[in-house]
């Protein structure tokens, strides 16, 4: 496998595994012929599924591991068991078997396994973990989701430029547009993190396009490319933006039901209900990427599907094939945050 693309799967991760791993793996092997793949679990368990997939099989090899990590299991409890399926992907990636680790397992686990085996980027201080998402006109990203509750505002200056690189490479945008998330567009408001963070994306000198502050309820409007935020506030904000698009599907049906009339133009509107279900299916957004490590580690949600882990890996293979890591190094190189963060304290001080 030397001389393909290669993938690390965590088989055993996830609420479904290695069964619905196997499944995605398979439909994003027919999507990414150039990919080869490391199954890490269960040799019995994944050759079982294995081999109702010949087309995958022939791709891909099995690695046993003794071990797993549960989705109760304390990312210290679990960090240095070399014997789990995902400690075991992870360092695939660090022995440089793999170009990408995709996992559904633990996010607090793979979080600190990754980093620990991994390491962060010379001249990053915190990875952060970053998705995308739809709005009204297409898509953005967000960050960080959940992997750091407080940070400062060096943290989101970084969070910034990493969100400004991802965006360019999975949304096909050369200048995205950069937001704070904040609860207020005037200067005045919000934290002082916030405000300083600001200072510093503004001295950077930066081929960013900066537009300042974003109210929560303008991002579904497109008005950024990326937004960026803490963990805690990702967090939150990500889950209620979820929460509302299923709230939102739920009363259509709803309504749909209660009404003869709705019913009867039912089929005249087949067309654009497919399409508005297909624009907010969450499977179709699945695979948060870490970014900010030696290292690319994707993150499936627990309890997706075949399709929606399928998603996640073709995002794996897409960042590993445009060597993403290494363009976050270079654009690094250009501009030394620290040093011009503690000039933006100086000043503010």
């Amino acid at each position: 496998m030397s001389n393909n693309l290669v993938i690390s799967i965590d088989a055993m991760g996830g609420d479904n595994s290695p069964r619905v791993v196997i499944e995605g793996v398979a439909l994003a092997a027919k999507k990414n012929p150039d990919a080869r793949f490391l199954l890490y679990g269960d040799s019995q368990r994944v050759n079982e599924i294995l081999d109702n997939y010949p087309h995958l099989k022939k791709v891909a090899e099995v690695r046993h591991s003794s071990e797993v990590v549960h989705n109760e299991d304390k990312p210290s409890a679990v960090i240095r068991n070399r014997n789990t399926s995902m400690y075991m992907a992870i360092n695939a990636v660090k022995q440089g078997e793999a170009q990408a680790v995709v996992s559904a397992g633990n996010t607090g686990a793979l979080m600190a396994i990754s980093k620990l085996t991994l390491k962060t980027i010379q001249k990053i201080h915190r990875p952060a973990i970053v998705t995308i998402m739809p709005h009204r006109t297409g898509r953005y990203v967000m960050l960080d989701l959940g992997a750091n509750t407080e940070c400062d505002a060096l943290n989101l200056a970084e969070f910034a430029l990493m969100g400004n690189i991802f965006a360019k490479h999975t949304l096909d945008v050369k200048r995205p547009r950069v937001a704070l998330l904040n609860i207020g567009a005037e200067e005045m408001k919000g934290r002082e993190e916030i405000h300083q963070a600001a200072k510093i994306i503004k001295h950077s000198h930066l081929d960013m396009d900066f537009i300042g502050y974003i109210e929560p309820h303008e991002i579904p409007e497109g008005k950024a490319d990326v937004i960026v935020t803490d963990g805690f506030s990702g967090n939150i904000a990500l889950k209620s933006i979820e929460g509302t698009a299923k709230l939102v599907v739920r009363l259509l049906k709803d309504a749909v039901k209660k009404s003869f009339l709705a019913k009867f133009g039912l089929p005249f509107m087949l067309g654009v209900g497919l399409n508005v279900k297909k624009t907010m299916d969450p499977r179709l957004y699945n695979g948060a990427m870490m970014v900010g490590l030696n290292g690319l580690t994707v993150k499936s949600h627990g309890g997706t599907d075949a399709l929606g882990y399928s998603v996640a890996v073709s995002n794996a293979v897409r960042l590993a094939r445009q060597n993403f890591v290494a363009t976050i190094r270079e654009e690094l190189e250009r501009v030394d945050l620290d040093e011009l963060s503690q000039e933006v304290l100086y000043d503010v001080y």
